[in-house]
């Protein structure tokens, strides 16, 4: 169990090096299934249809099934989404959930019940992320590998690509919560230039460019962090929520900018550009790849966002298609998703990462059976799908079913503390584990159950 003493120490405004260095002195062994080493956490911001890719209703009525058309997999008796084909390729990796439901309809409440595998305070709007909220899946990881005295580099023990997610402000559950700012996932953007990135990124979503800026050397950098460092310390408890936390992942980044051996890890240019290219030369593709590199270098767990923008008004690549999402999922969010995937499962494959690396994909909430007046679907948290890959997962398997059209689980219904529960099972974390919050209460990781997919 968690020392308080420890989590006290964490919350204490350490240094990173120092931070990043201290175990846990005591903790019960891992109860969990534990094959996987690390986690990677696609998450498709906006909501993706669930209709038009992992559970096509093909015999439900036009106004239902959408333009989209089946296509085999690699499993016989699976069929996806036309618009998937790496996904239909690498079927036999892939465990497709497609009972998952909760009653959270909009994109704040929903992704915070993703994220965090926690019901939010609020099912219907918006409301300002806080340290009252709970940890981010990254963070609640970090928290519990320390915990077990689970050694550490000096990568920090989550990350998220390419930038935050936005709608109306920052959402909730993408950071530390409760647990304070020192676990706080840093927020990174792959180092490369000219990327194809998503329209409508919303200039509030800050990010963390890993790159060191032209003719600056490392000296020079550290010189800019001392200025840096004592600026930010003027602003004193006037200084934002939002900006502490933007400030915590430029220091984390210039940490690891500082580090040659770390700042390795995030060198794109080590891999081959066959394989670069294979991901895709775009912000989702490079983003995978460097969670890849991230998590084989030590990180525990990384969280790329495939889809990340301001979502009001639904303008932008996103999968909120509330309008013209047949032409937006075909032409603009399904084929760097699509690609991104499948060469990940294949490179960790081919690496012999595989057994060792869990990969999840999750969501918002599904979209709605019934198709709009503007060709599009509105939220829908009734069902979605999940899924799966690696880390011991047992691949070319569906659990669950929705029902004819897509509205509700049919069979073998599951929530996001059951998604969570699974993940932590997977790492070899007893999803019973405990947590304190800020008033020193312990609370369980989740109250899921592990899905039955090993």
């Amino acid at each position: 169990m968690l020392r308080r003493d420890f989590l006290k120490l964490s919350l204490g405004g350490l240094a990173l090096p120092d931070l990043l260095a201290l175990r846990a002195r005591a903790g019960d062994g891992p109860r969990g299934f534990g094959k996987a080493k690390s986690c990677i956490v696609l998450f498709c911001w906006g909501g993706i249809s669930h209709l038009d890719t992992f559970d096509l209703k093909p015999n439900a009525p036009s106004n239902i099934r959408g333009t989209f058309k089946e296509i085999p997999t690699a499993v016989p008796g699976i069929r996806i989404g036309e618009h998937l084909p790496g996904f239909a390729r690498t079927m036999k990796h892939w465990a497709i959930v497609r009972s998952a439901h909760h009653n959270a309809p909009s994109h704040r409440s929903g992704a915070y019940w993703n994220l965090t595998g926690h019901q939010p305070q609020n099912l219907t709007g918006n409301w300002p992320a806080s340290r009252a909220d709970w940890p981010s899946i990254g963070s609640m990881i970090w928290q519990a590998n320390k915990d077990k005295g689970r050694p550490r580099n000096a990568l920090p023990g989550a990350v998220a690509l390419p930038y935050t997610i936005y709608d109306g402000g920052v959402s909730n559950g993408q950071d530390a919560g409760f647990l304070g700012m020192g676990m706080d996932p840093a927020v990174f953007r792959p180092p490369v230039k000219g990327l194809k990135i998503y329209q409508g990124k919303s200039p509030s979503s800050g990010r963390i460019d890993l790159g060191l800026p032209e003719g600056v050397s490392r000296q020079r950098l550290g010189q800019r962090r001392s200025l840096i460092h004592g600026f930010g310390q003027t602003k004193g408890a006037a200084i934002k929520q939002e900006a502490e936390a933007l400030a915590r992942s430029r220091e984390m980044a210039l940490d690891m900018l500082l580090n040659p051996t770390v700042h390795a890890a995030f060198d794109l240019e080590k891999e081959p550009r066959a394989l670069r290219e294979k991901y895709g030369m775009h912000i989702c593709g490079q983003s995978v790849l460097t969670a890849r590199r991230l998590t084989e270098s030590g990180v525990p767990v990384a969280t790329v966002y495939c889809a990340a923008g301001d979502l009001n008004g639904s303008a932008g690549s996103h999968f909120d298609t509330h309008a013209d999402n047949f032409n937006k999922l075909k032409n603009n969010m399904l084929p760097p998703f699509d690609q991104a995937a499948s060469a990940l499962v294949e490179d960790l494959r081919e690496r012999g990462r595989l057994d060792e690396t869990l990969i999840v994909m999750l969501t918002d909430f599904g979209r709605t059976p019934q198709i709009n007046k503007g060709a599009g679907r509105d939220h829908f948290p009734g069902v979605y799908s999940a899924v799966f890959a690696g880390g011991g997962i047992r691949g070319g398997q569906v659990y669950g079913k929705s029902n004819p059209i897509g509205f509700e689980p049919a069979e073998l219904a599951c929530g996001p503390p059951d998604l969570h529960a699974t993940i932590f099972h997977a790492l070899g974390i007893d999803p019973d584990h405990m947590i304190y919050d800020a008033a020193d209460r312990p609370l369980p990781l989740c109250d899921g159950k592990p899905l039955p997919l090993f």
